[in-house]
């Protein structure tokens, strides 16, 4: 569900069957709603028509009456977060708003209802962000809780300047006790990673606070997962073999001990697909600094969070058990060294940057135009008999210069086609259509590249790149700016081309998650590749 809080198996078969009454469309847009009720009923609505309902239970309908809505704090893939007041209190708090139009889906509207239901079904607990009320209207959901002011993890860290494997040792501990308390009670997270703690205020010994739980999903003891969720550098091998519990939990926890202690993932390649088969790989690079002088408890730790055998990997409580994490407070305080606190810098940065690169993204994602989809339909359907083929889908999209691979719009075609007939009717076209408007890899990320390109020099050159990013730069900003344009800057003419910023954006990172559904879809097509050329073969 993305930050709230903020520093100030489908049915593959195509066989002929009796015509049976249609599955929801996955990618329409009038999952879930009701008839509004007339304004005689007292249910404050009396235009006719219908309304998405996505709340069991809310708190109210008028988030007015209960709450002063303040500034923006930050925008994530679904709504705003503002900061707001409780009129009754004076308190303060993170309300994040929801808009209903951008729930596209009936994905998104679960993972919306679904992290409600489990926020309120965990027990109070100190490392977890506490959802205090829930409201919906007939436009958004608004979700007030608590409100975290104390930055990002690795900035804190970075700003400490003396960084140590004890500081990683207490950081792991807090991240693996929430594990431990999400599976007791039955939750399973599927996608934690640094961005997703955030400390609860600016003092020295603030808690830490897990923030988002918009992948998470209620699980029994034995219950097996075949859904592809998660961040790429994160992902456990076997989420990518269709076949997990809740052991992946422990797996990005594995990822996150491996970053704090050396400043990059255990898992790195230039495309999803290298990530994902470095991931199958799981070879784990102990040679390079500062991992010579790093303990051998918490290289042993490591390892066992990483085994790739889900069955021989650790269970929370037993990586609470390990030895590094019972002397947790007695780990070495040696410093890891400024290149470890440099590294940690940049991949915050870097973060930074994507995210401000997608926030343009989505921005123009929200505005949904059907007009000319009709006649681009008529246009696609040469045969005039009212069913878009596969084959009329690709010619279609690639006469109209759009620039798809045939594989995703093979992706798009399997989700769309819900009755399984083969053929798109209307319908089932305006749903994907919308859809499709997503995806236009080079029109959303040439805008997102003249945000940065202020000059519209055709490049993002080092004063524009500081000036993007001047909210996040410390005190070692231009070691950090020239790290970046090092990594991005291909050709090392000292300034970073559209080609160069695609790449970045698109190097082990999901740029597309303003579609949370066309992220899944992706994985899952990189997931069948690596079936179909025996890289998933243990």
């Amino acid at each position: 569900m993305g930050n709230c809080c903020v520093v100030l198996k489908a049915d593959d078969s195509r066989k002929k069957v009796k015509k049976k009454e249609k599955k929801p469309n996955p990618f329409a847009s009038n999952y879930n709603q009701s008839p509004i009720p007339s304004s005689s009923s007292g249910g404050g609505g009396s235009v006719a028509g219908k309304k998405l309902v996505v709340l069991r239970n809310p708190t109210g309908r008028d988030i007015g009456s209960s709450y002063e809505l303040g500034p923006e704090l930050g925008r994530g893939e679904f709504g705003i977060t503002y900061l707001c007041t409780e009129r009754s209190t004076g308190d303060a708090y993170a309300c994040k708003s929801i808009s209903k139009k951008k729930l596209r889906t009936s994905v998104d509207v679960e993972d919306v209802k679904r992290e409600v239901e489990i926020m309120r079904h965990l027990p109070v607990h100190p490392n977890i962000v506490t959802l205090k009320d829930t409201f919906e209207d007939h436009n958004d959901v608004h979700l007030t809780m608590e409100l975290c002011e104390g930055g990002e993890l690795f900035d804190r860290i970075v700003a400490r300047g003396h960084y140590t494997e004890r500081a990683a040792a207490i950081v792991i501990k807090t991240i693996v006790e929430v594990v431990q308390m999400c599976h007791k009670h039955g939750v399973m997270h599927r996608d934690l990673k640094p961005e997703n703690f955030l400390y609860a205020n600016k003092k020295e010994n603030s808690p830490l606070k897990t923030i988002d739980f918009g992948l998470s999903i209620f699980f029994t003891p034995g219950e097996r997962f075949n859904e592809i969720v998660g961040s790429p550098y994160y992902m456990a091998p076997e989420v990518l073999r269709r076949n997990y519990g809740p052991e992946v939990d422990v797996w990005s926890t594995g990822v996150i001990l491996y970053i704090l202690l050396c400043g990059v993932p255990p898992f790195w390649a230039d495309t999803e697909q290298g990530v994902a088969q470095a991931i199958i790989r799981s070879v784990i690079d102990f040679r390079r600094d500062p991992w010579p002088i790093v303990s051998a408890s918490a290289k042993d730790l490591v390892k066992r969070m990483l085994n790739s055998d889900p069955t021989k990997r650790l269970k929370a409580q037993e990586v609470l058990d390990h030895p590094w994490l019972q002397n947790a407070n007695k780990a070495p305080n040696v410093n890891l060294g400024e290149t470890v606190r440099a590294r940690l810098k940049q991949f915050s940065i870097m973060n930074k940057l994507k995210k401000k690169a997608l926030r343009v993204v989505a921005e123009h994602l929200s505005v949904e135009e059907e007009a000319g989809i009709k006649e681009m339909f008529h246009k696609m359907n040469t045969t005039k008999d009212r069913k878009l083929t596969l084959e009329q889908l690709k010619i279609g999209m690639h006469e109209m210069g759009q620039k798809i691979s045939d594989t995703d719009v093979q992706i798009l075609m399997d989700a769309a086609d819900v009755d399984g007939s083969g053929f798109l009717d209307y319908k089932e076209f305006v749903a994907i259509s919308i859809h499709m408007r997503k995806m236009g890899d080079d029109e959303h990320l040439h805008k997102a590249f003249s945000y940065f390109d202020k000059n519209n020099s055709g490049y993002i050159e080092i004063d524009e790149l500081r000036d993007s990013l001047s909210d996040d730069l410390g005190s070692n900003a231009e070691e950090v700016i020239n790290a970046i344009i090092h990594d991005v800057d291909t050709d090392q003419d000292g300034r970073i081309s559209y080609d160069e910023f695609a790449a970045m954006m698109k190097a082990g990172t999901d740029w597309r998650k303003a579609s949370r559904q066309y992220s899944r879809e992706r994985f899952s097509s990189i997931s069948l590749k690596l079936m179909k050329d025996g890289s998933l073969e243990a």
